[in-house]
């Protein structure tokens, strides 16, 4: 659907919010994306819930509204994630559609499916609502793609890469015995599994540790380390920030995410730029950018002994390291560089009508 003169309104967390959609977001701000575009940013959420997250929103609302009455013609890109959260922009994809505004519907993150499962029919028929009634869905993978393609046929679905410079980490900077892992501190994540693979390694590594961030069972896995004796091996930073996430990135000498569910994790992504040796499992659209053994190692959900044999071997043999390191980190160049990632989102809004608008020529994407 092509409008005339059109402007775009993105939704998303407020700046400074905990999750990859708001590094998503940042990302487009630092890659000159709302420069190039006729693009206001509508914040409909930040850390703080309860009645704050109501208010704050309620005001969200109040906003688009006014704006849609003020405007014309309006485009709307709607970022979101499973669970409850996902009702929340439901809200705003409904006062889209009965404002006949075309939306751009963008799915972050893993659990879709459970989601979808655990709607119920009335939830179930919610979704694919949503899906059949954007103008288009962008996905981060391939395996995402499919899955909407599943349960809404009539989808317009797009893969749109997360955008991910790489970064030229100094060498001196690497501390040869720490692994790291960014991400929720849950089974799901197999954050437990990498504690008992770290705790069989110990004797075999020497001054083995593994760092751990992000959000979640804070206490579980502090117990879990104690548990296996292996609790002053163990470091909990809780959730960081870009800058945070940098420093760490540039420090271990190995990145592991032995998930049992996910999409394309944006930490894999960034870990590989910074030419992280990585561990992953073969779930979601990992295995679209994983080969394992050439630019990282794939490792089958649970399955400890494999888990522990590859972070040896990394820790180990600083050769191989750097290898998969330095491959990893240009695969991320050739497929998810901003000015390559950012292309399809580009097309998607030069589709609805919104190319030359707020852009010189010369940055103007090709119809």
């Amino acid at each position: 659907m092509a409008l005339v003169n059109p402007r775009l309104v993105m939704l998303g967390p407020a700046a400074g919010t905990r999750g990859a959609i708001a590094g998503v977001v940042e990302s487009y701000r630092e890659q000159g994306l709302f420069g190039r575009w006729p693009i206001e940013f509508i914040a409909t959420h930040d850390d703080r819930g309860g009645v704050h997250g109501a208010a704050f929103a309620l005001d969200a609302m109040r906003r688009l509204t006014v704006l849609m009455v003020q405007e014309r013609n309006l485009a709307v890109h709607v970022h979101a994630a499973a669970g409850p959260s996902f009702w929340r922009e439901a809200l705003f994809m409904s006062l889209a559609a009965a404002a006949r505004c075309p939306f751009i519907l963008h799915l972050h993150g893993a659990g879709f499916e459970r989601f979808h499962e655990d709607a119920g029919a009335p939830g179930r028929y919610a979704l694919r609502f949503f899906l059949e009634h954007a103008a288009s869905v962008a996905v981060p993978c391939e395996s995402m793609r499919t899955w909407v393609r599943s349960v809404a046929r009539r989808a317009q679905v797009v893969s749109v890469p997360y955008p991910v410079a790489p970064v030229e980490a100094p060498a001196e900077a690497r501390q040869p015995n720490v692994v790291l892992f960014l991400g929720r501190l849950d089974a799901a994540k197999g954050v437990f599994d990498l504690l008992e693979a770290v705790s069989a390694l110990r004797p075999a590594v020497a001054d083995l540790r593994l760092l751990c961030a992000g959000d979640g069972d804070r206490d579980a896995v502090e117990r879990h380390a104690e548990r296996l004796g292996i609790a002053d091996a163990v470091k909990l930073t809780g959730w960081v920030g870009p800058s945070g996430k940098r420093a760490l990135l540039e420090s271990a000498a190995v990145f592991a995410l032995p998930s049992y569910e996910e999409a394309l994790p944006a930490s894999l992504l960034e870990a590989m730029a910074a030419g992280v040796p990585v561990i992953a499992s073969p779930v979601g659209g990992i295995p679209e950018v994983l080969v394992d053994g050439v630019n990282g190692f794939l490792c089958a959900p649970g399955d400890l002994a494999t888990l522990q044999r590859l972070l040896r071997k990394l820790l180990l043999e600083p050769k191989l390291a750097a290898r998969i390191g330095a491959a990893g980190r240009e695969s991320v160049r050739l497929r998810y560089a901003p000015e390559r990632a950012l292309a399809r989102l580009e097309e998607l809004y030069a589709e609805i009508g919104l190319a030359g608008f707020g852009a010189p020529a010369a940055h103007r994407p090709a119809h």
